[in-house]
Formats: structure tokens, C-alpha cells, sequence
């Protein structure tokens, strides 16, 4: 048998293993043979008849039928519930009414249920949707508007007390007292309760210390009703770990272990003295093994000897699931402790796929087939009620086919315990514990009505799709024999284990496009492998950069690259380029590329992937100087070179879309930033190449190594060095002659507005009239949060546009609107989530906030800052280390974006408020400002959604979620206005601005170019009123 360690390790190996070998050894290890699951089966189809003939459907089961996923009506009520409820003013609540209800067809469920109140709901819906409605004749609208202005504090009332009651539905109670007091009926059945509070990932100390205390009162509270001679006969209560401390994650460890195993002892203290159970709710895969170290550390505490209710969830949809078992199978023996596992399918699906795909990992956390997942919770119920001798196995399941095979596997029906969720399976349960004497526990949230978002989202997606045991089981049309199909015969029948529907991770973007390779820095082995493979790049100063050029100049004198966070350290030595270089550069260039434009475009973008690969092999030495040289996390370095490798993958495969009817423009300047000092110097650099262009790259002075590494390695590729050439250097001395030559076909530029204007002149006299300019510049990029959105959502995505990469990202949060009405409580939760934040050495996994970038950079910054608050402005401020470029995050109260002088390219975050009928004006006060990069949304009401994305002038525009980390291929990125030209970067129409039109071929074909000639009366007829103030608005502008 495996020692405790060595399960540890087995457990960690089965994060995102082969499907298949998982799939195998669960069936093996079922041991059941054909004629016990038919058996199984016949029994399942059985309790399937007696449910359906049962009266006693619970409303939540009969709701999620007639409104589940599958409609859009189901849909819409959901975010209705969640949302309406924390909404405190009546002008939000009158718009959140108006958008999720009167767009839908409510009249197709009319009578189509069982239920009198899911058809009573139907009615007032309808009702509502009407009155609503925009779409009626004249008279319908006259007495609309009657009703509007008359009704709709009543239309507002009534809606409220509906959603209200439907919280009743998934809510026991608000308080422990009134859940207890709703459940009595129950009880005294015999059922007993385990009580969930409910409440998600604290953002803050606060947050935290307060579900602590509800945990604990709810404790004391449940103590008088804890009568049972043992603890499985008593109430329980279940406490998600990230609801005790706002930073259990694994990067936070050191600092989080010791505080969230003090906090836990205490609740367990609690309900051992309280003779009650406590479990520890699973939650996301990522947490799992952070969850073994609180559960080991915890659980052997001497003051717990002897206690039985310690309990633990295990999600049988993860493959690690038999394993985590062994371990807890393992730990009780040597601690010599008996203590509950409760198995339960798994909340997170969807969660955990979308996560692994956008994190470029080599597989899933959890199985892509839901009958893959039924064999898994058969096998892992086999497996505890093997272990009874050390673990109380609690099955919480809904399915009659699972309740089925536990019956047949078990050879004491009272060795464990059945467990169902407030408002659902009541009829299932009730026929089990009639006929079999099981016991059932009910899972029952307790909360405000407020807080239900989170827990009905996963409620919906389990039970909400048409897939689900529940939504098939009031579904006539579905037969029981269907529904109680043995899910060994379903997964021999499939094939594949894997689900075809759910691409690898590496695949999601199709057969045209392989995805850049992520690495997950939540799991402990790959932290491990990390911390190894880049180690031998982590001191010393041994990298170099110097002109990659044929050209027969040297530059100037070496000069030290240092450690932004530690400025003390040498990381490198960079030799710049002069003038004269540049110009050699240049025409090197220039007599290359005739040949370079010749090359196939497929043997182009071969090259690229080659490059991809080799970047992607090289990723720990890019690792360790995005950290020495940028002063980037390794979350950021991360992140930047997958998109580095991302935009050689994706250019490779769009660049023949370019060539038809185009040819390359000739040589290409390149200046790119430090911010971003590999994803946008490759980005830039490969789609000029892959269209046939020659390459003069020009590094932002503060980050040459980084450039150079990529440069070597894109030679490596077989991209010849007279085609792609790097001149470090600064801009008068090496950036200003190269756009000032007249050799040069385009320049392609990131940076200050100011720069990007500077070329643009330079460009017009001296280039050629159809030279290319694009340029990304910078932005007051704004976000606005209003009274629907979800506070804890909104701040999490706040703190990350405004202060990842210390704020130095172009996409990067400079103002937050929040709508006054909820003020308090944003504010209060974002200061007291920034209080969080660790400012320090980004090579320490636990930082969040790194340096800036040099030292002009900081005294600026420190500079503004000092300004602001001596006006009165400081809302808050974290403290800073003393040593290195490091600038304390703040938070700055202002009126409004008209307030801001200029963009502050650091961890700033100015506040204003609005008031809910302000919208438009705030609109406005963003659209005058002139620029356009990126604009954030929380809300929950989709045509505010729509009548953002109509009137605000930006590129870039996201809805509830962070503004940053634009997708290469997904979401294209760049400005417009004052924040930059051209075509968005990652884009379809990118590589096409790097070619243009077919001169010389159609020269050479004897083609002229025709026009027509145009009148000033020709030009009044077409435009207009073009200088009207509602121009920008028109939509006839176009065309």
C-alpha cells in the first residue's frame, strides 16, 4: 500500500491526467459486474416511476424544468433573482425589470407546467412583459404609458416580492434561527440538516473575520438542536475555506497556512464541544492541494482526538478523486481518527474547462463526459464503503441510478448516509428512506437573498441542462429506462473517453492554429519545475545585447542593464546602435528585401512556427528576465510570452489571406515598448516579416536583452540577419534616423501619444505618401461599475486592470465610475481588497504589485501622487519596500475623468461617482477626452451593455470582467482617437496594412490607376451636415 506521502504525490500526478487511464481504472475498480448493473439499472428505472407518480415535486425541480438552460426566459429569471435584490434604487430596478422581462416570450410556457405557482409566475410575467413591451399599437402604448407612469413603483413591488419568493426556494433561511425554524417539518421525519452559509471568496480581512463569526454563531446557535447521542445524528455545518481568508490561494501559502489552519481550528473546536459535524466544502481544482495541507495540519491538532465530525467534500468529477480518498483513508489511520467524506458529482464545471483552455494547459482537471463522471462516483462510493472502518461516507446525489448502485454496493445500510439539496430529490430521498431505513441529511443554504448569486449559478448549471437528472426526471418524454441507463454501458459505447465537443486545451483555436503552452503556477509541481528550470538564469549578469546587424559599425560603449527591483543587481550589459548605423541598417536592409518578398509566404510563415516552438523551449530563461529585466511577476512573464507565441502562431496562419493582389511595402521600422518587451517587440516584428517585409526592430532602451534573446532565436528559425535586424539604442539617437529615413516603406510603433505624433510629421516629409504608420499609444481608460453588478466580481476585476503589472499596461484601468448608491460598499470592499496586495520582489511567487520601470518612472509617479493627496485626493495607499523602483499602489478620489491632466502609467486608480440617471453625461465627459483604448462594464443589464458599445468611442470594450489581457485572435487590440491608427493588433485585418496595393505589377502589366474627379458640390451632396455635433453618431456615415 502507498504511504501517506506517496499518495500525496499519486494525487498531484492525476491533476490533468489521460482520460482514457483514468476512465479505465475507475471501471475496474467498481468491480461490478453485467448482471449487477442491470440489476442497478432495473431498480434506478424503478425509483424513476415512483418519483414521477409522486405529487409531492419540490418547486425548485419543477422551475428548473420549465426554465432551465436551455431558455432564454430561464435564463433572464436567473439574473433577475440574483441581481434585483441588492439593487437599492428604484431607477435601476425599474431598467434591470424592464431589460430581463419584457424581451422574452414568457407566453410559451404558459400552462406548460404541473406547477400552479410556475404558471402563476408565467401569468404575472406576462403581464409585466406587456406593460414593458415596446412592440403594441396606440392604444396599447396610451395605456402603457398610463401604467408606467402610474404603475410602476406596483410592476416594481410586485416583481420583487416575486423573486424574493423564488430566493425562498433555494434559501432555507436568512438566519440560522429562521433556517431551523423552516425545516422543522423535515426533522421531524427524521431528516437531519447540514447548513452551508451562504457567502463566496472573501476579497477582504473584513470579509472574512465576518463569515468567521457567522460560522461560529451559527455553531452556538445550532448547539440546542444538537440532542443526538453521536455526532452523525446531529446538525452539521459546511464552511468554504476561501470564505475564512481572503487569500487562500497557493501563491499566498506561507502567509495564509498558519492563519486559515488557526481560524478552522477554531470552528472545529466549536462544533466538536457542539457534538456536531463540520465539513470543508470543495471548490476549485486549483485549491485542492492547498485544501490537503489546511485539512492535514488542521485535523491533527491533539484537541480534536476523538471528535468524529470532522468532514471532507471530494468532487468525483476530478480524476484525482479515488486518490484523495486513499489519502484521507491514510491520514485518519495514522492519526487514529474516524471522520465523514462527503462524495458530491461537482460544482465547477464548467469553471475548470474554460480555465484550462484559456490557460493553455496539456488537459482537464476534471472529465469532459458526464457518464465518465457517474462510473467515477460509483467507483469512489465502492472505495469509501470499503473504508467504513475509518470514514462516514455521505452521498449526496440527486440521480436514482446512483442511489440505486450505492444500495446494491452497501452491506449496511446505516454505514452511511444519503444527502440532497434544500428544495430538491425530496421525493427520491423520501422513497429510499421508506422502503431501505436510510438516513438523508439535507444540504440547506442559509443568507440573504443577496448572496444567492454564485450559489444558484452552480445550481443552474448542474441541474438547469437538459443532460441533468433532475431536468429529465419531470420530462415525460423521457423514459425511465432512459434516464436509469447503466453509465458503464454509456462509456463503452462512447469510444474515446475524451469528449470530441471539448477540443485539448492546444486546440481550441481549430487545425489552423495550435494554442501558446500555459503553465499552471497554482500547481505545486509546476512550481517546482519552474523554480528548477530557470534558477541557472536567475543570478548573474551574463546576457548581452548589441546591434544584430551586418553592418560594419560597433556601436557605443557597453552599458548595464540593472534589476529594477533590486537596482543593485546587474542583469546584463547592452553596446547601443548610432546614426550611422542606423542608416548602414537601412540599407541593408533595403537591398534585401526584394529577395525576403520573393520568399514563399508558406516558407515565411514556417519560420514562425519554428520561432513559436523554439520561444516556447526557451521559456524559463524568458521567464527569469521578464522578472530581472521588466521587473514582471511570473504571472505576467507568463502571460506575456504565450502571447509572444501566440501572435507568431496566428500571423503564420492568416499571412496567405494578405498576399492576394498586394505586395510587401519594403523596409518596416519597428519600436516597441518596455511594458510589454516580448509579446509586442514579436508582435510587431513577425507580422512585418511574414508579409514580406525587411525588419529594422528598435527595443525600448530600459528592456534590450529580452529583444535581443528573441531576435537570436527568430534567426535560429531561419529568418536571415539581413532581414530582421535589432539596433538598441535610445530614440534621438537610433529611433529618430530611422524614421527619418527616406528608405523606409512604414514604421510600426507602441508607445506616448506625443512620440506617435512626432513620427506621424516626421513620416510626411520625409517617407514616401504611402507610407504605413500604425501606432498604439496610451488612454485614460475608464470602467464603470453600476448598483446590479456584483461587488465582489467588480472588485476583483478593479484590482487586477488598475494594479497587475504595477499598472504599467496600456489597457490598464486609469478611472473608475461607481454609481453613488453603492459607493459605500464598493469602495469599502476594493480599499480593504487593495490592503491585500503584496508590493515587492516580483521574484517572489507571492507578489503582486512589482516595480516600475526605472527611476524617471517612479519619481513621476511619487511626484503626481504626492500632488493629490496634498489637494485632499488620497482615498488609500499601501507602503512600498524602500530599496528598488517600487511606487505604493493608490487609490485618488477625482470628480471625473476631466479632472485627469494626463494618463499616470503606474498603480493610480482615480474614483468618481454618478448618479443613476447620469449615464449619458458620463459617456460624454469619456468620448471628449479623446482617447479610445479600452472601456470596462459591470452591470447586469444588457441594453446598457448595448448602449455602451453604441456610444462609447474605444477599441477595446469589456463586460464584467477585467480590462486587460487582450487574446491574440480573440480579441483583437488597439485604440482609436487619441490612443492610436491602424488596424488592431491580433486582428484579421492587421497583416493586410503591412502590404499594399500592386504598383509595380500593375505597372509592369501596363495598369493605370483610374479615378473620378470630385466638386466641392459633389462633396456637400455626400456629406451633409458633416460638421453637425451628432456626426460621430449617424450611422449613415458609412457607405
Amino acid at each position: 500500500m502507498l504511504t501517506r506521502p506517496d499518495l500525496r504525490e499519486a494525487i498531484r500526478s492525476q491533476t490533468l491526467p489521460d482520460e482514457d487511464a483514468a476512465l479505465a481504472r475507475l471501471v475496474a475498480s467498481a468491480g461490478l459486474s453485467a448482471a449487477q448493473r442491470a440489476g442497478i439499472s432495473a431498480r434506478a428505472a424503478d425509483l424513476v416511476s415512483t418519483v414521477r407518480s409522486s405529487s409531492d415535486r419540490q418547486l425548485m425541480e419543477v422551475f428548473l424544468s420549465e426554465y432551465g438552460l436551455s431558455t432564454q426566459e430561464g435564463v433572464a429569471l436567473m439574473c433577475l433573482a440574483e441581481a434585483l435584490l441588492r439593487v437599492p434604487d428604484a431607477e435601476t430596478m425599474d431598467d434591470l425589470i424592464r431589460d430581463k422581462i419584457a424581451p422574452h416570450d414568457w407566453s410559451a410556457h404558459s400552462g406548460e407546467s404541473a406547477s400552479m405557482f410556475v404558471n402563476a409566475s408565467t401569468w404575472a410575467l406576462m403581464l409585466t412583459g406587456r406593460v414593458l413591451d415596446e412592440g403594441e399599437g396606440a392604444i396599447e402604448r396610451t395605456l402603457r404609458s398610463m401604467v408606467r407612469r402610474l404603475g410602476e413603483p406596483v410592476i416594481r413591488t410586485a416583481v420583487s416580492a416575486a423573486m424574493r419568493e423564488m430566493g425562498e426556494q433555494f434559501v432555507l433561511g436568512r438566519t440560522i434561527d429562521e433556517a431551523v425554524r423552516r425545516g422543522r417539518d423535515f426533522t421531524r421525519k427524521g431528516y437531519l440538516y447540514s447548513y452551508d452559509m451562504l457567502g463566496e471568496a472573501a476579497r477582504t480581512e473584513g470579509d472574512a473575520l465576518r463569515y468567521l463569526r457567522a460560522y461560529a454563531d451559527a455553531i452556538a446557535a445550532l448547539t440546542k438542536t444538537a440532542t443526538g447521542n453521536e455526532v452523525r445524528r446531529n446538525p452539521g455545518i459546511s464552511v468554504k475555506l476561501s470564505a475564512i481568508h481572503p487569500r487562500y490561494e497557493q501563491a499566498q501559502k506561507a502567509r495564509m497556512l498558519p492563519v486559515m489552519v488557526e481560524r478552522l481550528t477554531s470552528l472545529c473546536l466549536a462544533a466538536r464541544d457542539a457534538r456536531m459535524g463540520l465539513n470543508i466544502d470543495a471548490e476549485e481544482a486549483d485549491r485542492l492541494d492547498l485544501s490537503l495541507d489546511v485539512i492535514e495540519e488542521t485535523l491533527s491538532n491533539p484537541a480534536l482526538a476523538g471528535w468524529e465530525g470532522f468532514g471532507v467534500v471530494v468532487q468525483a468529477y476530478g480524476p484525482r478523486a479515488p486518490f484523495v480518498i486513499d489519502w484521507l483513508h491514510a491520514l485518519a489511520e495514522r492519526l487514529d481518527r474516524r471522520i465523514m467524506v462527503r462524495l458530491v458529482k461537482g460544482a465547477y464545471w464548467d469553471t475548470e474547462i474554460k480555465r484550462a483552455q484559456t490557460m493553455g494547459l496539456s488537459g482537464y482537471p476534471v472529465f469532459t463526459r458526464k457518464p465518465n463522471t457517474d462510473v467515477s462516483y460509483i467507483a469512489c462510493a465502492r472505495k469509501l464503503l470499503g473504508m467504513t472502518d475509518r470514514i462516514y461516507p455521505q452521498f449526496a446525489t440527486h440521480n436514482a441510478h446512483t442511489v440505486a448502485a450505492i444500495l446494491a454496493m452497501a452491506d449496511d445500510n446505516h454505514a452511511f448516509e444519503f444527502q440532497r439539496l434544500h428544495g430538491m430529490g425530496e421525493a427520491l430521498h423520501e422513497a429510499v428512506r421508506k422502503t431501505e431505513g436510510t438516513h438523508c441529511r439535507i444540504y440547506a443554504p442559509v443568507g440573504a437573498h443577496s448572496d444567492l448569486l454564485a450559489y444558484l449559478v452552480r445550481r443552474l448549471l448542474e441541474n438547469g441542462a437538459n443532460s441533468s437528472f433532475v431536468h429529465q426526471i419531470v420530462d415525460e418524454d423521457v423514459s425511465a429506462e432512459v434516464i436509469a441507463r447503466d453509465p458503464f454501458d454509456v462509456v463503452a459505447s462512447q469510444g474515446p473517453a475524451h469528449n470530441p465537443a471539448i477540443p485539448m486545451p492546444s486546440a481550441i483555436f481549430g487545425a489552423g492554429r495550435k494554442a501558446a503552452q500555459g503553465w499552471d503556477i497554482t500547481d505545486p509541481v509546476t512550481i517546482a519545475a519552474l523554480d528548477e528550470a530557470r534558477a541557472p538564469y536567475m543570478t548573474g549578469s551574463a546576457w548581452t545585447a548589441r546591434p544584430l546587424t551586418p553592418a560594419a559599425g560597433e556601436g557605443g560603449l557597453a552599458r548595464v542593464i540593472v534589476n529594477p527591483a533590486r537596482p543593485s543587481e546587474a542583469v546584463g550589459t547592452v553596446v547601443e546602435a548610432d546614426a550611422a548605423l542606423a542608416r548602414d541598417a537601412v540599407r541593408i536592409a533595403a537591398a534585401a528585401q526584394p529577395g525576403w518578398a520573393e520568399t514563399s509566404v508558406a516558407d515565411r510563415a514556417a519560420m514562425l512556427l519554428r520561432a513559436a516552438d523554439l520561444y516556447e523551449a526557451h521559456a524559463p530563461e524568458f521567464f527569469a528576465l521578464c522578472i530581472r529585466e521588466a521587473g514582471k511577476t511570473l504571472a505576467d512573464g507568463i502571460a506575456e510570452l504565450r502571447e509572444a507565441v501566440d501572435f507568431l502562431r496566428y500571423y503564420a496562419a492568416e499571412a496567405a489571406k494578405a498576399e492576394a493582389g498586394t505586395e510587401a511595402r519594403g523596409v518596416v521600422v519597428c519600436i516597441s515598448p518596455w511594458n510589454f518587451p516580448l509579446a509586442i517587440f514579436t508582435g510587431q516584428v513577425v507580422a512585418a516579416l511574414v508579409t514580406g517585409n525587411a525588419v529594422i526592430a528598435k527595443p525600448a532602451e530600459q528592456t534590450p536583452l529580452i529583444a535581443a534573446r528573441a531576435v537570436a532565436l527568430l534567426h535560429e528559425a531561419g529568418i536571415p540577419a539581413d532581414i530582421l535586424q535589432m539596433l538598441p539604442g535610445d530614440g534621438p539617437s537610433v529611433g529618430a534616423p530611422l524614421v527619418a529615413d527616406p528608405a523606409i516603406a512604414g514604421v510600426c510603433f507602441t508607445g506616448s501619444t506625443e512620440v506617435a505624433r512626432a513620427i506621424e510629421r516626421q513620416l510626411a516629409e520625409t517617407a514616401a505618401p504611402d507610407a504605413m504608420l500604425i501606432a498604439e499609444t496610451g488612454g485614460l481608460n475608464a470602467m464603470l461599475v453600476d448598483s446590479t453588478a456584483l461587488p465582489e466580481q467588480a472588485v476583483r476585476d478593479v484590482l487586477a486592470s488598475a494594479f497587475q503589472s504595477a499598472g504599467q499596461r496600456c489597457s490598464a484601468l486609469r478611472i473608475l465610475y461607481v454609481q453613488t448608491d453603492v459607493e459605500h460598499k464598493i469602495m469599502e470592499m476594493l480599499t480593504g481588497a487593495m490592503d491585500e496586495l503584496v508590493v515587492g520582489d516580483p521574484a517572489q511567487l507571492s507578489t503582486d504589485v512589482g516595480p516600475v520601470i526605472d527611476d524617471e518612472a517612479r519619481a513621476s509617479i511619487e511626484a503626481y501622487c504626492a500632488d493629490m493627496e496634498a489637494r485632499g485626493k488620497l482615498v488609500a495607499r499601501l507602503d512600498a519596500p524602500g530599496e528598488g523602483r517600487f511606487v505604493a499602489p493608490h487609490i485618488l478620489r477625482v470628480s471625473g475623468i476631466g479632472e485627469l491632466e494626463r494618463e499616470v502609467f503606474g498603480p493610480v486608480l482615480h474614483v468618481a461617482t454618478f448618479e443613476a440617471d447620469a449615464i449619458d453625461r458620463v459617456i460624454a465627459d469619456i468620448n471628449a477626452r479623446g482617447y479610445g483604448l479600452t472601456f470596462g462594464l459591470h452591470t447586469r443589464i444588457e441594453a446598457r451593455v448595448q448602449r455602451f458599445v453604441d456610444t462609447v468611442h474605444v477599441g477595446n470594450l469589456y463586460v464584467n470582467r477585467n480590462q486587460i489581457g487582450a487574446v491574440v485572435g480573440s480579441q483583437p487590440f488597439g485604440g482609436e482617437g487619441l490612443s492610436g491608427t491602424g488596424p488592431k493588433a491580433g486582428g484579421p485585418h492587421y497583416l493586410r496594412r503591412f502590404r499594399k496595393g500592386p504598383t509595380r505589377h500593375a505597372a509592369a502589366a501596363g495598369i493605370t490607376p483610374a479615378g473620378e474627379g470630385v466638386t466641392a458640390a459633389m462633396i456637400a451632396e455626400r456629406f451633409p451636415d458633416a460638421a453637425a455635433s451628432d456626426w460621430p453618431a449617424r450611422t449613415d456615415r458609412i457607405g
